[in-house]
């Protein structure tokens, strides 16, 4: 194998927490490689507007806030592949990354995959995603005052997030397929006792309507569909929010390293070692909580100041 192909570190996964790990690791003279892979930029390049990130006081867009970060990480020699990476051997060092073409080393390896948020799967959905389809009230919330939203799920992610946007909407319809919620009590309670809350049971979103004027795309509302008796109705409203949970891009890492139930990777508490030393997790990867960009960025940060201590107790 060359030597250009063996990296101190290797970042697969680009986001706020593998463009800031590669930022750090950059400025340590590691010479990080990025393995972007499928979607360059992470979930934030399918995001229209951040306003929340700080540093930006009148907000930024998403694919360029990603295009910024990822300038200033190569302003510090980190170098981006734009590959998938499809297999990796931790069992042995250095370890080995695979894509469908190459082969890579690496003394030390930061995954930043992060999560993706599971959609409803309609066309319809991916055609308004930006433009009333959100998968992520905190992100969101605030462009929708004093406009009717539509939150779809029933756990407590859905509850959650149909309370938060109160602070914004003048009324939330929380879309279910079922008579009952998967959320626990409290947080159903809560959503009831919620004046500005309204519930659909037993109905599923068929379709998100819209309109297009002048290359501008509005979305106007969903076709609805009971899951009983499959009658439809057309609802109203300016935002749809979909809460049916996020799944962590971490098949890769099935049988390696350690992860929950739902797949994110576990971390040992205050720090983002893997149950492999030398492997070390940074973002929405291992954060089932807060999943957002700035969380993600200063995870990244943390990933890349133990990477850097590692490797020294190698040498």
């Amino acid at each position: 194998m060359s030597s250009e192909n063996h990296h101190k570190v290797v970042i697969i996964g680009s986001g706020p927490a593998g463009f800031t790990a590669a930022i750090y690791t950059g400025r340590a003279n590691l010479n990080p490689v990025i393995f972007e892979g499928m979607q360059p930029g992470g979930q934030l390049t399918i995001t229209t507007e951040v306003e929340n990130y700080p540093g930006f006081e009148n907000g930024i867009m998403g694919p360029e806030l990603m295009d910024t970060m990822r300038n200033q990480a190569q302003r510090f020699g980190a170098k981006s592949i734009y590959k998938e990476v499809t297999e990796v051997d931790f069992s042995k060092r250095p370890f080995t990354i695979k894509t469908y073409d190459d082969v890579h080393t690496a003394d030390a390896v930061i995954i930043s995959t992060g999560a993706s948020a599971r959609l409803l799967g309609i066309e319809s959905e991916n055609k308004f995603m930006g433009y009333g389809v959100s998968a992520c009230a905190t992100c969101d919330g605030f462009f929708f005052k004093d406009q009717k939203v539509i939150v779809v799920g029933g756990g407590d992610t859905a509850m959650e997030e149909a309370n938060f946007l109160t602070k914004f909407a003048s009324e939330v319809i929380v879309v279910h397929r079922r008579d009952e919620f998967r959320a626990s009590r409290i947080m159903h309670e809560r959503a009831k006792k919620n004046p500005k809350i309204k519930f659909a049971m037993n109905k599923v979103i068929k379709e998100v309507l819209g309109k297009e004027e002048n290359g501008r795309k509005t979305m106007t509302g969903v076709l609805l569909e009971d899951t009983k008796d499959h009658s439809t109705q057309k609802l109203d409203a300016d935002g749809l929010f979909i809460a049916i949970g996020h799944k962590p891009n971490t098949e890769l890492f099935k049988g390696i390293l350690d992860m929950d139930e739902t797949g994110y990777l576990k971390v040992k508490p205050g720090s983002t070692y893997t149950n492999i030393p030398g492997v070390f997790a940074a973002g929405d990867v291992a954060d089932k909580t807060y999943r957002q960009a700035i969380t993600a960025a200063g995870t990244g940060c943390m990933a890349a100041i133990d990477v850097e201590r590692w490797l020294e107790t190698l040498d």
